[in-house]
């Protein structure tokens, strides 16, 4: 009877949320001022899930605390070992991960996979072997992952078995010839009796070789993750496209670290491509994750692209040669009580191609859970976002593959490009159910001044069309109204979907000031008041025998611009991502896997945006991305 009245409680308490939301986002647009809305559900809701746990021990058998353990798969996640030596990931996405493990003054233990099954919870026993100190040579100890089997026996007792895989990989790697570095000691303690190398001789040698090998070992100390992603790139119209004209795909270098520690982790990330443009973007940052009142991220990144190539338009957009753009944010969450929680901060970016270089984007929020040993939770939120024009071309996206800037961008008259401002306000409500349902609602309201207009293929009167070079405008000021109704459940083992519904009342309140090149060039971007209606539905799979990860987006709207007309126009969008794992190609430890992916979405920050961003694309081209990933 108690669980039952919880339930009623809950589904009133949505019903009451939406009812008063309406009412409560215009009192709120009065009380607040004006980052961007964190949206409480996500249109690629989770695929099947596992556990993995385990123990971490030293070599006499005995609890390691503070052990920093990582795991590298679908998803890159860390933990740190408990008073026991217990550690636990819970809700991984199923298929292989790498597991490694670093504690200060402990041999880093031997990298292995395991494999993550859904509703089943993998166990695996750790031991780490203590680092000698002095200047004698250090112990030979067994440091290695092994099996829940294996988990009370101390590494000095345990037989071979447990320290060493039985795969076919692991034979390999045994039986391979020893590297110069692994053999490099070996190497020096014979030349000092060699005859033919004088003493001067083997001072150098020794300092060539040293140097490297001492440098190699303590590498191999930090607790460094990676992935490296050798990318190419092109954008086509039609399929053709790609083998005509004589269009070569660009290519992309991706390479990122983090380092996992006890308190959070730091990560850096790069990526560059070259070619007639040719550009760079370099990130960091820190996230603290351990237990405490407060988890806040901080990082900051910085772009450039410099143009080569000879079409005019582009050359007279970028004046200086280049373009660069730097972005500084930090947000904090923060746990007031088990059932409240502050969320806030703020990004600062800085365009150099823009008159007003400075653009500052706060974001506040908070989330309830109403009822105790509920999982309803309701949400409000407030955001100011400031966004320059060609900005996904420069700061890094929240989700999506990370590219650095590919094409150029100038503006559609003036030569002036303005900035889009947008405050955004929002409530919200969601809930788990027992059958794997994930339900939310929300309510919102935009207020916009200069929505930002971006045609592909639309020749400007300066400049005919060029591919690979777009335009920007402006097409003016509006006021939003909106609620919408989130579905995302598991339709059979390994596959879930998402259903994302959105209604909007739109009224523009002002023309832009490229109404009038606007209204000769592309019409349908010029509006009025309309009623717009927005399906997205997503699926995401994972074939667990052969490791293939899938996600598939489709988005439906009723107010898409087009090259023509007077108004938009029912049309659609689509992202197609596959992942496949490369067993065969594992070396030292790393996991390969092949990428393919096309997609047409313009901008994939769906959540931190307008509503009209994406509906004011005229006409984008398909992108296709394919190549290799490595993590290690």
């Amino acid at each position: 009877m108690m669980r039952r009245s919880l339930t009623r409680r809950s589904v009133l308490t949505l019903a009451v949320c939406v009812g008063t939301a309406w009412n409560a986002s215009e009192a709120a647009a009065q009380l607040l001022p004006s980052p961007a809305p964190l949206q409480m559900t996500s249109t690629t809701g989770a695929v099947a899930t596992g556990d993995l746990h385990g123990v971490v021990r030293d070599d006499r058998g005995e609890p390691l605390v503070g052990a920093v353990v990582s795991a590298l798969g679908a998803t890159s996640v860390f933990a740190v070992s408990d008073q026991a030596g217990r550690f636990a990931f819970r809700g991984l996405p199923i298929g292989p991960y790498l597991v490694r493990v670093h504690l200060r003054g402990y041999l880093p233990a031997r990298s292995r996979v395991i494999q993550v099954n859904s509703g089943t919870k993998n166990a695996s026993n750790i031991v780490l072997a203590r680092q000698a100190t002095g200047d004698g040579e250090p112990p030979v100890l067994a440091a290695g992952v092994g099996t829940s089997g294996t988990a009370d026996v101390p590494a000095a007792t345990a037989p071979d078995e447990d320290a060493h895989g039985h795969d076919e990989t692991a034979w390999r790697m045994r039986h391979l010839r020893r590297s110069v570095l692994k053999d490099a000691e070996t190497i020096l303690a014979g030349l000092e009796d060699d005859p033919s190398f004088s003493d001067g001789a083997v001072n150098s040698f020794t300092r060539a070789v040293a140097i490297p090998v001492r440098f190699a070992s303590a590498m191999a100390d930090l607790p460094l993750n990676g992935q490296i992603n050798l990318l190419t790139t092109a954008s086509f119209d039609r399929p053709q496209d790609l083998f005509l004209d004589g269009r070569v795909p660009r290519p992309i270098a991706y390479v990122a670290l983090s380092a996992p520690m006890a308190s959070g982790v730091w990560t850096m990330r790069g990526t560059m491509t070259q070619g007639d443009l040719a550009s760079w973007t370099a990130a960091g940052s820190y996230t603290r994750r351990s237990p405490g009142a407060h988890q806040y991220e901080a990082g900051l990144s910085y772009s450039t692209q410099q143009y080569f190539g000879a079409n005019a338009d582009a050359l007279a957009a970028v004046r200086d040669g280049s373009r660069n753009v730097g972005v500084l944010y930090a947000v904090d969450t923060w746990t007031v009580s088990p059932r409240v929680a502050l969320t806030y901060g703020a990004k600062y970016a800085r365009y150099d191609y823009l008159g007003d270089k400075g653009l500052v984007s706060p974001r506040a929020g908070v989330t309830v859970r109403p009822f105790e040993g509920e999982r309803l939770r309701v949400r409000a939120a407030w955001s100011h976002r400031e966004t320059a024009p060609g900005a996904e071309e420069f700061v890094p996206p929240s989700v999506g593959m990370w590219l650095p800037p590919e094409r150029t961008f100038s503006p559609l008259s003036q030569g002036v490009l303005y900035p889009q401002r947008m405050d955004h306000y929002e409530l919200a409500a969601e809930r788990d159910w027992d059958s794997g349902v994930l339900i939310g609602v929300r309510v919102f309201r935009q207020r916009v001044t200069d929505q930002m207009v971006t045609l592909f293929g639309v020749a400007s009167e300066q400049a005919p069309a060029r591919r690979g070079h777009y335009h920007v405008a402006s097409a003016g000021d509006f006021d939003a109204r909106g609620w919408g109704v989130s579905l995302s459940r598991a339709l059979a083992e390994g596959i879930r979907a998402s259903f994302d519904y959105t209604l909007t009342d739109a009224a523009w309140i002002n023309a832009g000031p490229d109404a009038e090149t606007l209204s000769r060039m592309a019409r349908s971007v010029l509006r009025s008041a309309e009623r717009i209606h927005d399906f997205t539905a997503s699926v995401e799979s994972v074939v667990a025998p052969t490791a293939t990860r899938i996600f598939a987006l489709y988005k439906v709207n009723t107010a898409f611009a087009g090259a023509t007309g007077t108004a938009g126009h029912p049309g659609v969008r689509f992202d197609v991502q596959v992942n496949q794992a490369l067993p065969f190609m594992k070396v030292m430890n790393a996991e390969w896997e092949m990428l393919v992916a096309v997609s047409n979405v313009f901008r994939e920050d769906l959540v931190d945006s307008s509503v009209y961003d994406e509906m004011l694309v005229v006409h984008p081209p398909k992108r296709v991305v394919g190549g290799v990933t490595v993590r290690f």
